[in-house]
């Protein structure tokens, strides 16, 4: 390695990208290739990045196994910066494996955060969880260890476990200030003051208050029966049912909950469920089976009796009901919140994030630009969409979860 290689990669260590392409801005030997993209993936253009570092991954020679496993995962983390989920990550885990194999183990640990970045991004937290619940992160570099400390911060926050949480997020302040690196700070200090933030909305007996994460934790540990309209679903303490994939009996189990203590007149119901404000037979008929269906799934928490004028939920806990809603209103109120991190998202990376089809993704995209809440550059595959950050409250809640088949 010679002295402007080895200056270059010291100044990318440190976070001045500018300084390291002073030095091999003009030079296009692999070294060279790998640390520019490097260099221009810190300064945002990602495009050029991921054309340097594939252009450097086939100019090592065979026997440079090393640096192409280290150019696959700048690649990779490239890749993750652009929203570029649908890529295979067989390729990122046998580079972590060389490195491994080969003695560099900080590299190794970069390529595995990066996979479980990766998993975090398609709201896959338990195999994010398990992923870094297998890293070894002592002695390694201050910026890696602020880096694991976000990751586990937002495994934890996604959870809502806010303790682990803030502790992560002490210790990735603590390494990011030894790292000296402003954006990494940055990015810390930013998720600590989502613990302070509104998370959501809570509505018990028709009266509504904003809550902190630590507020809904702490509501889930007393055993209080909670519809969360935020990930659509109904949980008492680790009792969890979700209703994703059943928007009419959620719909059902929303209203009836905002009604309790009392009941809900029929047609309010079926206005709710089946959107009709002209009710015959046919949706009443519609409504009972829909109870049906609904009281057999919620037995374990609660029951639903029929009353003169309509049904009223009645909770096994003692506890009553609560209902919990996003801080913004919309049905695209997920797909705003993944927008809200300032990345620029393709529709494909959006519908495998979201778990839907194209179709929906894109149908919901042009609604919000209508409303002027997103914004689009490009077309075609070139297509990316933007939105404002949202301030004033977090969107951990609204963020997708990869939860088990109904």
């Amino acid at each position: 390695m010679d002295s402007l290689i080895a200056a270059s990669a010291r100044a990318l260590a440190a976070g001045d990208a500018l300084g390291a392409l002073q030095r091999v801005a003009l030079r296009d030997d692999p070294p060279a290739l790998a640390l520019r993209g490097i260099a221009m993936a810190q300064l945002g253009d990602y495009p050029r990045a991921r054309e340097l570092l594939r252009r450097a991954a086939r100019g090592f020679g065979a026997r440079e196994e090393l640096a192409r496993a280290r150019c696959v995962v700048a690649e990779a983390e490239v890749a993750l910066a652009m929203r570029d989920l649908g890529g295979s990550p067989r390729s990122l885990a046998a580079a972590a494996a060389t490195l491994e194999a080969r003695g560099d183990h900080a590299n190794a640990l970069h390529a595995r955060l990066v996979a479980v970045h990766r998993l975090l991004l398609l709201g896959r937290i338990e195999e994010a969880g398990a992923a870094l619940s297998r890293l070894d992160a002592r002695g390694l570099p201050p910026a890696l260890t602020a880096v694991a400390g976000l990751a586990a911060a937002e495994v934890a926050l996604r959870s809502l476990r806010t303790k682990p949480a803030r502790a992560a997020l002490d210790r990735a302040h603590e390494a990011a200030e030894r790292a000296g690196i402003p954006a990494l700070l940055a990015e810390v200090v930013e998720a600590r003051t989502a613990l302070d933030r509104p998370a959501a909305r809570h509505i018990h007996a028709g009266h509504e208050r904003p809550l902190r994460l630590d507020e809904i934790e702490t509501l889930l540990a007393a055993g209080t029966l909670i519809v969360d309209a935020c990930r659509r679903g109904l949980r008492t303490g680790d009792a969890w049912f979700p209703l994703v994939r059943r928007p009419v009996l959620f719909a059902l189990v929303r209203a009836l909950a905002e009604g309790w203590p009392g009941d809900v007149d029929r047609d309010a119901l079926i206005m709710r469920a089946f959107r009709s404000r002209h009710p015959d037979e046919t949706h009443r008929v519609r409504l009972r089976v829909e109870i049906g269906r609904l009281r057999k799934l919620v037995a374990p928490l609660a029951g639903i009796e029929a009353t003169v004028r309509g049904f009223a939920l009645v909770p096994r806990v003692r506890r009553g009901v609560v209902v919990l809603v996003p801080p913004i209103d919309g049905e695209q109120a997920s797909l705003q919140a993944l927008l809200a991190d300032g990345a620029a998202w393709s529709t494909s990376a959006l519908a495998l994030a979201l778990g839907a089809s194209q179709r929906t993704v894109q149908r919901a995209l042009v609604e919000l630009e209508a409303a002027g809440r997103v914004r689009s550059n490009g077309r075609a595959r070139a297509q990316r969409w933007l939105a404002p950050p949202l301030t004033g409250f977090t969107t951990i809640l609204l963020l997708p979860t990869a939860f088990s088949p109904e």
